[in-house]
């Protein structure tokens, strides 16, 4: 079974910089697609950036330019970049693998880490 640990979130002043990491273990880790996103208080979970099997990036157009995502396959953990911070970024930020199968795809998520920005 494939488990998401993610570590690095935290309280930031805005314009600040924090790291986002997520550690994968079950599974094939270079078979995945995987996606951060997040939720703030009374919305909805949004996509914030996904990295393909292959490397390629996408990211929602609130954060093109300040964030990055990044995988390292050799170490089975995918990375948020996140700079130039802002007080709208402040959410719970979750981690997705997800990868396509026979009778549907598999599609894993991480328990949630807290990323405050205030001053």
């Amino acid at each position: 079974q494939v488990q998401l640990v993610e570590s690095g979130g935290g309280s930031v002043q805005p314009g600040g910089s924090l790291s986002l990491s997520c550690a994968f273990s079950g599974g094939v880790f270079n078979l995945y697609v995987m996606r951060w996103y997040r939720q703030a208080p009374g919305k909805q979970r949004v996509l914030v950036a996904g990295i393909s099997t292959g490397s390629a990036t996408n990211y929602a157009e609130s954060v093109k330019g300040r964030f990055a995502i990044s995988r390292d396959n050799a170490k089975n953990a995918v990375y948020l970049q996140m700079n130039s911070l802002k007080p709208e970024d402040t959410a719970v930020y979750y981690c997705n693998a997800n990868r396509p199968g026979i009778w549907g795809a598999y599609d894993y998520w991480g328990q949630g880490i807290q990323v405050t920005v205030s001053s």
